[in-house]
């Protein structure tokens, strides 16, 4: 056993990578004080002041300057997430630049090996030891199984949501898929958005995951060995 790793550390990634993915999961907590911010700077509080024009624009621009200030601060935290998975790889930091190629180009970062893994590493011994003939068919698998399960987790989300309000407040679930439907193009980019989002966050919790499960289905593995090599003694 190496020291430098004992065994209550086992299955903890590295520090970068553990605020790689505290920072990307604040990205929609961002957003979400976004809207409500520029919900609550409403420029119409100026009426009723002595220069109403003069206020009212005022608001309207403090309303602009903070829904750009959230923006400008989820696009940092997005690429804080990317750089962050590169350091704690070990990577030329000129990979960031496919940070803004979104969704597609995280993928292409998450696919990078990590050139000093840590020896529990279990996710990095696996793709290390693949030979290219084999990793290009896993990862083209993975990328459609990801945006699947990212599609399904969004429509059991939507499914939820619908079933919630009409329980709330006591309006049939047909006349809230009838109103969403009726504004279908808002619905779908808020949907695509959020098919993006997770496709982002499976492929970096996969890693995670994987050393997670890994140890516990190999000591599953070795016990049943044990008690096959016992049960035929």
């Amino acid at each position: 056993m190496n020291p430098q790793y004992p065994i209550h550390a086992c299955r903890m990634p590295k520090r970068q990578y553990i605020l790689a993915v505290f920072c990307y999961l604040l990205i929609p907590a961002v957003v979400i004080a976004s809207g409500v911010l520029f919900r609550l700077i409403d420029p119409e509080m100026a009426r009723g002041s002595a220069d109403y024009v003069r206020n009212y624009r005022l608001l309207e621009l403090a309303r602009t300057g903070a829904l750009m200030t959230m923006a400008g601060l989820a696009l940092a935290l997005w690429a804080f997430t990317c750089y962050l998975v590169l350091k704690s790889r070990q990577r030329s930091l000129g990979w960031l630049l496919l940070a803004v190629a979104g969704p597609f180009g995280f993928i292409v970062i998450a696919m990078l090996e990590d050139r000093a893994p840590a020896s529990y590493d279990l996710y990095q011994q696996f793709i290390r030891k693949l030979k290219l003939y084999w990793r290009v068919p896993i990862e083209s698998a993975a990328f459609v199984t990801v945006w699947s399960l990212a599609f399904e987790l969004m429509v059991l989300k939507r499914d939820l949501m619908i079933r919630y309000e009409s329980f709330t407040s006591g309006t049939p679930v047909a006349t809230i898929i009838d109103w969403q439907n009726q504004s279908s193009g808002m619905w779908a980019f808020s949907e695509g958005n959020e098919v993006i989002y997770l496709v982002v966050l499976i492929y970096l919790l996969w890693p995670v995951f994987f050393n997670v499960v890994g140890p516990l289905l190999k000591r599953r593995t070795n016990a049943t060995g044990q008690d096959s090599r016992h049960s035929s003694g």
